[in-house]
């Protein structure tokens, strides 16, 4: 049947079993809106305050459901606005297709009001990009940007259709997607060499990272864990994939990880990487990083293997196949004196903090047992996104959601969003500090347009947190731009936006303010009043090995 462009585009959406789509409108996308309009039926469009937020939406509803996140946005300010959302899901493998329109073919080029090279702007940070300037191959492209964006390791794919094509006729005919390939390109000798190195170890350690999550590898990663009879730490990213609450689970590794983790890794005599990309917040001084180990990396992007830590074997693949087939060969290890040692590491070095006065580690405590460790937490970037990481134990994986790789402060609060639309059974919980919280607090208004109950809970002390640390630890308290202690009153803006706000200044105020908010079933913020010097230990300084992390008693 002959369709337009922009009929093109939601027919196809709807083949790839899109439901959700986050945008903008904008002049050259004007089409697509119009037939979104006609198919609102079919596919639910949440208009966001910003296209920032659009594309943090959409990551979050990726990572949350393991689905596709799609947004759009017109061309110029629009498209661009979308840049720090897609690179935030290229540095953390998430599956986001970015479609954007541009001015007409023949106005392409010629500095055409609102008219950017979006596919050239955003080449470094996206899987693929497409420029479609011929409705008779926008069908296949779309087709062609989700199986890349969701195939081996995914990533975001952006594809730019001028205007004209989504007004021009074509004829269309449904195809119904394949599933994503699984590349097995691994050998049994690989298979054979890893089982030979995990057999002869006596303190293997395991180090899990994204991929753990990506490739839905969790119920292997667990058995793989305690047939081999190791401990593990994860990344920020792998948070979920394992058990936080095993007595096999030492917490994070690298600059803020536990010691127990740090100093159980430069001590062990194999590594077992499972989805990571050893990225220098892990392995601080590379020199020194496990330097009595031998290393065993598996990973589906052959790129990484080599590239920041030297293997000793590596296989390049899907990791639950390769995960299952190893699980087939090993027979039940045990270490118990390295288990022992592990476990004096984990009571001689645990996780603590200041007990008096109010504190984020006791909101993010409280957070966990209110909501039985059952609630899908994302964060922003920064002091409280590490004490979010360390105080609630993970159990499940998609269940943390965070700026990884490339840091993204404001990323939290679309994200949530995301997140609680293509979750709606979760409990979505958004952790800010208020320098995060400023850059994107304008998404509030999308949360309250939509009813979108999630809570969003705002760490504030009136500093720029993580920075102010360094500057204390490094700079002599020079402290440069990072104070924030001006007249910004969070929650008269948080009901500015249509939502119901709540500060609280005292421990006991904490647990009534989240029963309230999760008794509410619309979105709250809670602003949670703390100390401008609380510190996030352990940390390793930057460059130097995990080994030499440290904490406040270290200091003296």
């Amino acid at each position: 049947m002959q369709l337009t462009g922009a009929e093109i585009v939601v027919e196809c959406l709807k083949e790839q079993g899109v439901d959700t789509v986050f945008g903008y409108p904008g002049g050259t996308i004007l089409n697509v809106y119009d037939a979104l309009y006609k198919h609102s039926g079919d596919i639910r469009h949440i208009l966001t305050s910003h296209e920032q937020g659009a594309s943090h939406a959409a990551d979050g509803y990726a990572r949350a459901t393991g689905k596709v996140g799609v947004c759009l946005a017109t061309s110029g300010p629009g498209a661009t606005n979308l840049v720090t959302g897609i690179a935030t899901a290229y540095m953390d493998s998430v599956p986001v297709v970015a479609i954007t329109c541009n001015v007409i073919l023949p106005l392409l080029g010629k500095d055409t009001f609102q008219e950017v090279d979006i596919a050239g702007v955003t080449m470094p940070i996206t899987k693929h990009g497409y420029i479609v300037k011929d409705v008779s191959i926008l069908a296949d492209t779309l087709r062609k940007a989700f199986t890349i964006a969701r195939s081996g390791r995914p990533g975001p794919v952006l594809v730019d259709i001028t205007k004209d094509v989504t007004a021009a006729l074509f004829e269309y005919d449904k195809v119904i997607p394949e599933p994503p390939e699984r590349p097995a390109s691994f050998t049994e000798e690989e298979i054979a060499k890893a089982v030979s190195l995990i057999r002869s170890s006596q303190k293997p350690y395991v180090y899990l990272g994204g991929g753990a999550i990506i490739s839905g590898a969790s119920p292997e990663v667990r058995e793989f864990v305690h047939k081999i009879n190791a401990p593990v730490c994860d990344t920020l990213m792998g948070k979920g994939a394992f058990d936080g609450r095993d007595e096999l689970y030492t917490g994070m590794i690298g600059m803020h990880g536990t010691k127990a983790s740090n100093l159980g890794v430069s001590g062990c005599d194999l590594l077992i990487a499972l989805g990571a990309r050893f990225s220098d917040r892990v392995v601080g001084d590379s020199s020194r990083f496990a330097a009595g180990a031998k290393i065993l990396h598996i990973d589906i992007d052959a790129a990484e293997i080599n590239k920041n830590i030297l293997t000793d074997a590596s296989i390049v693949g899907d990791l639950k196949e390769i995960l299952t087939k190893l699980n087939a060969c090993l027979d039940q290890q045990e270490h118990n004196e390295w288990l022992a040692h592990i476990k004096e590491l984990k009571e001689k070095y645990p996780l603590n903090y200041h007990q008096d006065g109010l504190s984020c580690p006791f909101v993010i405590e409280e957070i966990y047992r209110i909501t039985e460790g059952k609630a899908l937490i994302t964060t922003d970037v920064g002091q409280h996104q590490m004490w979010a990481s360390q105080y609630y134990k993970y159990s499940e994986p998609r269940s943390f959601l965070s700026s990884g790789g490339l840091g993204t402060m404001g990323y939290g609060l679309g994200a949530c969003i995301g997140a609680k639309v293509g979750r709606p059974d979760k409990i979505c919980i958004n952790i800010a500090g208020d320098g995060c919280f400023r850059m994107n607090m304008n998404e509030l208004a999308t949360a309250s347009r939509y009813d979108i109950p999630i809570i969003q809970v705002i760490i504030n002390n009136h500093v720029l947190g993580m920075v102010r640390q360094w500057q204390t630890l490094f700079y002599e308290k020079r402290y440069s731009q990072t104070v924030l202690d001006d007249k910004v009153d969070f929650c008269v803006v948080a009901q500015g936006l249509g939502c119901e706000a709540v500060r609280v200044t005292m421990k006991e105020e904490v647990e009534p303010a989240i029963r309230r908010a999760l008794a509410g079933n619309k979105p709250m913020v809670i602003e949670c009043m703390i100390p401008e010097d609380d510190k996030v230990f352990p940390m390793v300084p930057s460059g130097a090995p995990i080994s030499e992390a440290f904490d406040e008693q270290d200091l003296g």
